[in-house]
This record gives structure tokens, sequence and C-alpha cells, in this order.
């Protein structure tokens, strides 16, 4: 019999805010100081859309309760059978892809202290393999200890970023600021750029629903857990941006490899530097702790619905989904080792841009599914305007997200949705035949 041991308010927002904040935030600002301050305008548009995203994820918790998936789930609840499958095929594989990429980002950040694991393929290899497959027994430890994980992580990783803001603000210097618009391009045409940039920067809105039937009072914690982790997140990229801003001549800015380290370097010397390569390293520890855990509760909850192998809704005594852990990382892992060949690097990362579609197309199906929901269930409290305003913004910040990471995204992330359909089918078959 499986024990499950619960997570509350605290470890359910530090998987928002962690799976959101990853290494990437780190190199962001040196991007987007090429284009100037119009890429604040960028931040504060990709704050909103990701706002109106947690609130229809909040919303949704409320609505169904205490059961795992998050996006499958809502994107179900909607649409049915085979628009969840295919949300719940496509964000699977995209989480154990994305993972391989947080492995290697881990160990370009471990570099920094340990010289060795640059340019060493296997060295690097097997320190990423490594760090997998330590995450991937600890959360087949049970939920409560991945949490505790995270929380760690998460409060650590936010250390050097909240030391750049606060410390920043006594080498802040009007004078630093970049023009408004830097490029040779018009504001209309520069503001998508910027903004496309940000944007997947939020990827991980929907994490405290993922867990949801292993959260204490669901319908409460999950729906303050989304909205707490998206705000911080939201702020922290903000002022963290406006600061370096402030902080760095543009020139300097613009062309750092790691503008955070220039920062704390010059606040606090060479310790300023190591705080931040730290900093980094956990970013990405955290990220890939709390992102395993849903390859594992993603296909759990669809195999409880009998969309996926009977498998991976097996749980261990301590009540992980043990079975779908080991399955995707032993997918995660081989994508790993194609960092042995040059031709196969090339591959991973083509496939990479493409799983970015499969994780925004949950955002669209679950904004929609919520005005299909609620006017249907006649939830809505008779604010049937409110609801359907708040789901079409979120249906449109999608839609532009997903038109943001181009055509050729879109039309391979199709054919990868459409590989899973003879599967789907497979299921369907063995559902009839019960």
């Amino acid at each position: 019999m499986s024990q499950t041991k619960k997570i509350g308010l605290l470890a359910s927002t530090s998987f928002v805010i962690g799976n959101m904040i990853g290494a990437g935030i780190f190199v962001l600002p040196a991007l987007l100081a090429k284009y100037g301050t119009i890429s604040l305008l960028g931040w504060v548009f990709s704050a909103v859309g990701a706002l109106i995203l947690a609130r229809i994820f909040s919303n949704f918790s409320k609505i169904i309760v205490n059961k795992s998936g998050g996006p499958y789930t809502y994107s179900k609840a909607g649409f049915g059978d085979f628009i969840g499958f295919l949300v719940a095929w496509g964000y699977w594989i995209s989480i154990w892809v994305a993972n391989a990429a947080l492995a290697f980002t881990i160990v370009g950040a471990l570099s920094f202290f340990f010289p060795i694991l640059d340019g060493n393929p296997v060295y690097s290899v097997l320190t990423g393999l490594a760090f997998i497959w330590l995450f991937t027994w600890i959360n087949t430890l049970g939920i409560k200890e991945s949490g505790n994980v995270q929380i760690i992580t998460t409060i650590l990783k936010l250390v050097p970023l909240v030391f750049v803001i606060v410390v920043g603000l006594f080498f802040f210097s009007f004078d630093n600021f970049p023009a408004f618009n830097l490029t040779a391009e018009s504001d209309f045409a520069t503001f998508p750029i910027v903004a496309a940039l940000t944007l997947y920067a939020f990827l991980g809105v929907e994490s405290a629903s993922i867990p949801a039937a292993e959260v204490k009072n669901p319908e409460k914690t999950v729906a303050r857990a989304t909205m707490l982790g998206t705000s911080i997140t939201a702020l922290v990229y903000i002022l963290s941006t406006i600061i370096l801003f402030g902080v760095l001549p543009i020139d300097v800015l613009s062309n750092s490899p790691s503008p955070f380290a220039e920062a704390a370097r010059l606040m606090g010397g060479e310790y300023g530097g190591y705080l931040v390569a730290g900093g980094i390293a956990i970013a990405a520890i955290g990220c890939l702790n709390g992102w395993l855990l849903f390859t594992g509760q993603i296909p759990m909850a669809a195999s409880q619905d009998e969309l996926f192998p009977k498998i991976f809704k097996k749980k261990n005594k301590k009540g992980a989904p043990a079975m779908g852990l080991i399955i995707g990382s032993v997918l995660t892992s081989i994508v790993m080792l194609m960092n042995f060949s040059e031709g196969l690097v090339k591959q991973f990362e083509f496939v990479a841009e493409i799983v970015v579609f499969t994780n925004l197309i949950p955002y669209l199906f679950v904004a929609a599914s919520y005005i299909i929901v609620l006017i249907n269930r006649r939830l809505h409290d008779n604010n049937w305007v409110k609801t359907l305003v708040l789901g079409t913004l979120g249906i449109a910040f999608s839609i532009w997200a997903i038109y943001g990471s181009g055509s050729e995204t879109v039309f391979y992330g199709f054919i990868l949705l459409a590989i899973g359909i003879p599967f789907y089918a497979i299921m369907l078959w063995n559902k009839r035949e019960k």
C-alpha cells in the first residue's frame, strides 16, 4: 500500500518559481540590451500574459479538485480524450527532451568551478547523467522529498538574483540606461521580437496543478501557489533587468556572456562572480528536479484514464510513479548521449526547438477548455462575460506565443503530435476491448 506525504503551499509555490526561473534568465538581459529599454515592455507583456494563464489554471484548480495532470486534465475536461491525449503526449515528450538540455546547462555552469568539464564530452555527459539519475532517485522517494529539494534550490537560486537587485540599487545610474530602441527597425517591428524572447521564460506557470492530487487542500493551495509563484517570478525578471540596465554600461551588458556575474563582480568582487556562477548551476538543478517530477506525473494522470499504458500509473511504496520516472529518465539519458556526436547535437537542438511548441499548445487548449467547462457546467456565477474575456485573453496570448516560436517549429511540432495518433488509436482499441 503506497503512502503519499502531501506537499503544502511553500513547496507548490517553489515548483512554480523553480520551474520557470532556470539558467536562461542569467543571460537573457544581455540579449535584450541589444534592443534597448523597449525590452522592458516585452517583459511586461509576457508577464501579463503569464498572469492571465496563471489565473486560468488557478480557477481551473478550484473546479477540478484533487486530480493531477494540470494541462492534460484541464484540456481533457473541455475537449475529451483525443485532445487530452495529444496534450499529454506532446507535453511529456517536451519534458524529457528539455531535461537533457537542463543537464547540459548544469554541466556548463559547473565547468566554472571544474574546468575539466569544459571540452571533455565524456566527463560532461557522465556528469549530466549523474544528475539525471540522482534526481530520478530523489523523486522516487516521494513528492515530499522532491518538494523539499525544490524549496531549497528555489531559495538558493533567488539569492544571487535578489543580491543583484538589492545591492544594485547602490550602483544604479540612469546614465547607463540604453535608448528606448537601439535597432534600425521601428518600435512596432521591434516589440514582437523582444516579447518573443521573454515569453519563454514563463513556461512552467502550470507547475502547481500537475501534482494536484498530492497537494494539501488542493482547491486552495494550487490556486494560491500558481498566482504567487507567477507574480514573484515576473517581479524578479523585471526588476533584475531594470537593475542591470542601470548598473552596467550598454556596451558591457550587451556583449557579456554572463551579465549577472559581471554585475555581481562589480558589487562584490570575485566572490560576487562565484555567487552568480553557483546560482546558475542551482537554477538549472532546481529546474531539473521539478521537471523530472512531471515525467512521472503527466503520464500517470493519462494512464489512470487509460490513455497511456498502465505501467505509468504504478506507484511504489512512497506513492511515486517510479516506472514512469525511470522510463522518462531513460529517454532523457538517450538524448544526453547525443552529445558524443556533433551531428546528433545539431539534431538535438532542432528537436529542442520543436518541443517548445508542444509545451505551448497545452496553454491554448486549457484556455479554450476553461470557457467550455465553465459555461457548460454553469460555474461562471452568472458572470459569463468575465469567463469569456479571461479565456479569450488566454487563447490570444497562447496563439501569440505559438506564432512567436516560428513557422518551422509549428510545422514540425504538429508532425510530432501527429506521431502520437497511432498510439492513441492503440489505447482506444484496448479501452474498448475491455
